[in-house]
C-alpha cells in the first residue's frame, strides 16, 4: 500500500526527508543527470522566482513513511500550462502501479490548477532518431503508458531537432489535453515553446536554436501522431478528488454529551450536526479517526492547577446537571474556596458558562480533534478542519468562559509551533481573548483577532488595539475592533490588512478560529456577513497558500449556520488550490 501527497516547500522534517529519498532515486535513475540539478531541488520548491515557474514535487510512500516514487511537475501561471519534468520509480519498487497513480495524481492537478495543459518530454521510439535497441525498447514502452491517457507526441514541428549535429534520440514534446479539445492560438503555443525551452533549458539551448523550433510551430492546431500502442484511450483525469487535495476533517464525535438544555443556552448540540450535513453535500472533506493525545498536551498551554480542578470538578457533578459560578474572588485570589462547585468563579469569567460531568470529557475530545487535525498538516495535508464543540478560543491560560473550557485553537498551534512559526488569525465576531492571553509574551505566534468592539461586545474588557504583546512578545499581537455596523465589504478590508501581517511573518502554519457570528441575524452579534461573504473571506485566507488549520467556535444561527461553513470552505479550498500558485509568482 501506498499514497501521494505533494510537497509544496521544506519547511517540515518529513518534507525534508522525503525530498532526500527523491533526491537518491534521481541519482538512480538518471545517472547522466547533472548533480548540480539534483541538489537544486529543495531551492526549486521552495523559490518559485528560481526558474519562473512554480514546482511541485509528488511523493509515493508507503506506510513508513520511505519514499517510493515521486514526480515533479512545473506550473507556468503566467501561460496556464504544466511541465511533468520528472516522473519515476526507485529500481527496488517498479511495477505495483506506482508510476500510473503518479501520473494520475500529476493530470489532477494540472486540471486543479484552471485552463490548463500539460506538456513533457520523452525520448523517441523511432529507431531513426534512436539506434540503441535497449533504449528504444524503454522508449516504446514509456510511449505506449502515455497513449492510455490520450497523451501524444506533437508532429510537424522541428522540437525534435538535436541540439548538436549527428545527436541522437532527441526528445519528442509530448501533450495531454486533460481530456479536453485543445484550443490554443499560434501567439500562444509558442509562448508555451518558448517558454519551456528557456526557463527550463535556458542553460543548454542556444537562442538561434530556441528561435528555430519556436518558429517551426505555424499554427495554433497542433497536429498530434496517432496512437500507436492504445487500443483505447482512457482521456479524462478522474472526476473523483484525490485525497491529499481535500480538507482533513475531524469531527468531535463526543460533543453531544455536553448538552445544557437550560433556555437561551445557544451554544447547543445541532451546531454541528447542521455544519457537517452541509459539508457532506460539498465533497471536499476527508473524515479522519480521532487520536487520542495525553493530557500534557493540555498543560503545555493552560495552568495545571486549573485543568485539575476542571478534571475534578465535573468528575464531582452528575451529566443532567449544571452549575454556574456565582462568587468572584476579585479581593481575595490566592486563597480560592474549599467547595469545588463554589470554586467555579475562581477560574471563570462570566455567569454563564456552566460546569457539569461531561464537560471535561467533551472539551478533552475537542483537542483531541485539534491535535489530530494538525498532525494532518505535519503528515503532508495543506488544509485540515476540527469541527468541535464546545468552543476554546475565550479559555485562557488559567480561565473558561464563554462557553469554552480548553483553548483547542491555542493548544493546537502550540503543538505545531515545535516545528515553525504559527499565525493564528480569529475571525469569531468575539475577541480571541483566551489566545491573546495564552502567546502575549511570545514572538513565534502571531496573534490576529478581528471582532466587535470590546465596549459592546463580550469579553468587554479585551481586544483593544493598544493590546499588542508584552516583554518578547511586544508587536505580535494585533487586535481589529469594528463597529457594531458591518457588511461584508467593510469586513474585508479588515481582513486584507491583517492577511498582509501574516504574509509579513511568514509562518509555516497558519491557525484560523473560525466564528460564523458575523453572519447577518446571529443572535450573539450585530454584523450582516452573507454566505457570499464567507466564501470571498475563506478565498483570501487560501490564497496565502499556508498549512493552514481551521478550529469552529462560535457561530449561532442555525439556518444559515451549515450554508455558511459550507461557503467559507469552497472559498478557502479555491483559494488555496488556484490562486496561491499565482500569489506566489507575482
Amino acid at each position: 500500500m501506498f499514497k501521494i501527497r505533494p510537497v509544496y516547500d521544506v519547511r517540515l522534517p518529513a518534507d525534508q526527508v522525503a525530498v532526500t529519498r527523491v533526491q537518491a532515486i534521481m541519482h538512480e535513475r538518471f545517472p547522466l543527470l547533472d548533480a548540480t540539478e539534483i541538489a537544486q531541488l529543495p531551492d526549486l520548491i521552495a523559490n518559485p522566482f528560481l526558474k519562473r515557474y512554480r514546482s511541485i514535487l509528488f511523493v509515493a510512500e508507503n506506510g513508513k513513511a520511505e519514499v517510493r516514487g515521486f514526480a515533479l511537475l512545473c506550473h507556468f501561471p503566467d501561460l496556464d500550462f504544466c511541465y511533468l519534468d520528472f516522473i519515476s520509480v526507485s529500481l527496488r519498487h517498479g511495477g505495483g502501479g506506482i508510476g500510473s497513480a503518479l501520473y494520475e495524481r500529476i493530470r489532477e492537478e494540472a486540471l486543479a490548477l484552471g485552463d490548463t495543459v500539460l506538456f513533457f518530454e520523452c525520448l523517441p521510439d523511432d529507431p531513426a532518431l534512436c539506434p540503441q535497441p535497449d533504449i528504444l525498447k524503454e522508449n516504446k514502452a514509456r510511449l505506449a503508458f502515455y497513449e492510455r491517457y490520450g497523451a501524444r507526441p506533437i508532429t510537424g514541428t522541428a522540437y525534435e531537432t538535436p541540439l548538436t549535429p549527428g545527436g541522437d534520440c532527441p526528445p519528442y514534446l509530448v501533450v495531454d489535453p486533460l481530456g479536453r479539445r485543445l484550443k490554443l492560438t499560434r501567439a500562444r503555443i509558442r509562448a508555451i515553446v518558448r517558454a519551456i525551452l528557456t526557463r527550463k533549458y535556458g542553460d543548454i539551448c542556444p537562442a538561434e536554436y530556441t528561435d528555430m523550433v519556436v518558429a517551426s510551430f505555424t499554427t495554433g492546431d497542433l497536429a498530434l501522431r496517432p496512437p500507436r500502442y492504445a487500443a483505447s484511450e482512457t482521456t479524462a483525469p478522474a472526476t473523483t478528488m484525490s485525497r491529499d487535495r481535500r480538507i482533513a476533517l475531524v469531527v468531535n464525535d463526543r460533543h453531544d454529551i455536553h448538552h445544557v438544555r437550560e433556555r437561551g443556552y445557544v451554544e447547543a448540540p445541532v451546531r454541528i450536526a447542521k455544519i457537517y450535513k452541509e459539508l457532506e453535500r460539498s465533497g471536499l472533506f476527508d473524515e479522519l479517526a480521532v487520536h487520542h493525545f495525553p493530557e500534557s498536551v493540555i498543560t503545555a498551554v493552560h495552568d495545571k492547577g486549573y485543568v485539575d480542578y476542571f478534571r475534578r470538578v465535573c468528575a464531582g457533578l452528575p451529566a443532567n446537571k449544571s452549575i454556574y459560578p456565582y462568587v468572584f474572588p476579585i479581593r481575595n485570589a490566592a486563597r480560592p474556596p474549599r467547595e469545588l462547585p463554589v470554586r467555579a468563579g475562581y477560574y471563570c469569567m462570566d455567569t454563564f458558562t456552566p460546569l457539569n460531568g461531561n464537560a471535561w470529557k467533551a472539551a478533552k475530545r475537542a483537542v483531541d480533534c485539534g491535535l489530530t487535525a494538525a498532525q494532518a498538516l505535519t503528515d503532508g495535508r495543506r488544509l485540515a478542519y476540527a469541527l468541535v464543540r464546545p468552543p476554546g478560543h475565550h479559555a485562557e491560560r488559567k480561565a473558561f468562559g464563554g462557553f469554552c473550557y480548553f483553548n483547542t485553537g491555542a493548544v493546537a498551534a502550540h503543538w505545531l509551533s515545535r516545528l515553525g512559526r504559527v499565525a493564528v488569525l480569529d475571525i469569531d465576531y468575539h475577541h480571541g481573548n483566551g489566545t491573546q492571553n495564552i502567546f502575549y509574551k511570545r514572538d513565534d505566534v502571531l496573534t490576529l483577532s478581528i471582532h466587535g468592539h470590546p465596549r459592546f461586545a463580550y469579553p468587554y474588557f479585551s481586544g483593544f488595539t493598544e493590546e499588542t504583546g508584552k516583554d518578547q512578545g511586544l508587536g505580535y499581537n494585533r487586535n481589529f475592533p469594528l463597529l457594531e455596523r458591518v457588511d461584508g465589504e467593510k469586513y474585508r478590508n479588515t481582513l486584507i490588512r491583517a492577511l498582509a501581517l501574516v504574509r509579513d511573518f511568514d509562518p509555516t502554519f497558519l491557525v484560523v478560529s473560525l466564528g460564523l457570528d458575523p453572519a447577518k441575524g446571529d443572535p450573539t452579534g450585530t454584523w450582516s456577513l452573507t454566505a457570499r461573504d464567507f466564501a470571498a473571506n475563506g478565498q483570501l485566507i487560501g490564497r496565502l497558500g499556508l498549512r493552514t488549520l481551521v478550529v469552529q467556535e462560535g457561530g449561532y444561527l442555525i439556518r444559515s449556520l451549515g450554508i455558511n461553513a459550507r461557503s467559507f470552505f469552497q472559498g478557502l479550498h479555491t483559494g488555496m488550490a488556484r490562486d496561491a500558485a499565482k500569489a506566489a509568482q507575482r
